[in-house]
C-alpha cells in the first residue's frame, strides 16, 4: 500500500511516497502566482506610478485578499486534481494531507468524494520548508 503525503501551502506542494520502510519525495507542484505581489497580479507586472484607480485605472480597485484567495483556490484545485489522478492511476492508495489551515480547507473543498475518502489523515500545519526527514518524523512514519 502506497500512501502519498501532500505537504502544501497556497503556493507550493511537495509530494512524498510512503510504503513500509521507505519515504521519499517524488514530486513538487508550484503556483508562482500565489507568491506574487498582489499589485503585480492585478497589473500583469510591476505596478507603476499613475496606474491606480486614482489615475483612471478602474481595475486597480478591489479586495487584495480576494485576489490572493482566488489564486489559492486555483492551486487547491490543481492539488486536488493531482491527488485524484494519482489515485485513479493506482499510484497512491491513500493520502495524508498536510497544509496550512486555510489552504487545507480549500483543498478539502476541491476533492471529489472518492479522493476525499482516500484521505486518511489531515494535519493543519505548513511543513513545506521542512526537510523530508523532519516531515517523516512529525508524521511518525
Amino acid at each position: 500500500m502506497t500512501t502519498y503525503i501532500v505537504a502544501s501551502n497556497a503556493a507550493h506542494a511537495r509530494v512524498f511516497a510512503h510504503e513500509v520502510g521507505t519515504f521519499k519525495e517524488i514530486d513538487q507542484l508550484d503556483h508562482p502566482e500565489s507568491q506574487a505581489h498582489v499589485g503585480d497580479l492585478r497589473t500583469g507586472g510591476k505596478g507603476s506610478e499613475g496606474s491606480g484607480a486614482l489615475h483612471g485605472n478602474p481595475r486597480a480597485t478591489g479586495n487584495q485578499q480576494a485576489t490572493s484567495d482566488k489564486h489559492a483556490a486555483f492551486f487547491a484545485k490543481e492539488v486536488a486534481e493531482y491527488m485524484k489522478h494519482n489515485l485513479e492511476q493506482g499510484r497512491a492508495d491513500r493520502f495524508i494531507l498536510v497544509a496550512e489551515p486555510r489552504f487545507l480547507g480549500a483543498v478539502r473543498d476541491k476533492l471529489d468524494p472518492t479522493t476525499r475518502d482516500a484521505v486518511s489523515r489531515e494535519i493543519d500545519k505548513d511543513l513545506t520548508k521542512q526537510s523530508a526527514d523532519d516531515i517523516r518524523k512529525k508524521l511518525a512514519l
